[in-house]
């Protein structure tokens, strides 16, 4: 059991990482294309013209190979007489497995979510109230719907580009991190009540 989750980190790190292009280049167009189509038409229409495409294609195939039984005299059999056979039932395990990994999830949240709005501590808050701030700004911008394309682009370009210039990204990164540090210590030193708490 413990294998298939690192085997399906494996699966995502490798289509991430452009291992098998083709592969990749299909899971990234097909999701491309979903959401450069929910930008253009509604979900129920997106949903109703994937399923008439692919309800076009199985049924023109069921019914070529019909007609090739048919031509040849064969008996094969229903062509997705394989994928009909299989179960696709959702294992009450599975269900259980994930629902407490989610639950565990959205009560970390919440519990993180009190602490920073009721200000257990103030310099959490206020990175908390700043990152808010710019959202505004983001929010302004773009749509949700452009954010998710801009995250599939970044997803599926981003560790490319990190692996071919991992020496250089690590070094600029570096510089802007220590510059950062520095000033929230500044920040820190000069105004009273913003010196985090010791644990």
């Amino acid at each position: 059991m413990d294998s298939q989750p690192s085997n399906w980190k494996d699966k995502v790190v490798d289509l991430l990482y452009w291992r098998d292009i083709k592969k990749t280049g299909v899971v990234f167009g097909a999701s491309l294309f979903l959401l450069l189509s929910l930008t253009v038409f509604s979900i129920v229409s997106v949903v109703a013209y994937i399923a008439l495409g692919l309800l076009s294609v199985t049924i023109s195939f069921r019914i070529y190979k019909g007609v090739i039984q048919a031509i040849q005299k064969s008996d094969e059999g229903h062509p997705f007489r394989a994928y009909l056979d299989k179960d696709v039932a959702v294992s009450e395990e599975l269900v259980q497995k994930y629902s407490h990994v989610v639950l565990g999830h959205f009560n970390n949240t919440i519990k993180e979510l009190r602490r920073l709005f009721l200000v257990d501590d103030l310099v959490d808050s206020l990175k908390f109230a700043v990152l808010m701030w710019v959202f505004t700004y983001v929010g302004a911008l773009f749509n949700g719907l452009t954010l998710m394309i801009l995250a599939v682009i970044s997803l599926f370009s981003i560790p490319i580009i990190y692996e071919k210039h991992q020496v250089q990204i690590d070094h600029y990164l570096g510089l802007v991190n220590k510059n950062v540090k520095d000033a929230v210590t500044k920040i820190q030193d000069k105004v009273p009540g913003l010196k985090r708490k010791t644990e």
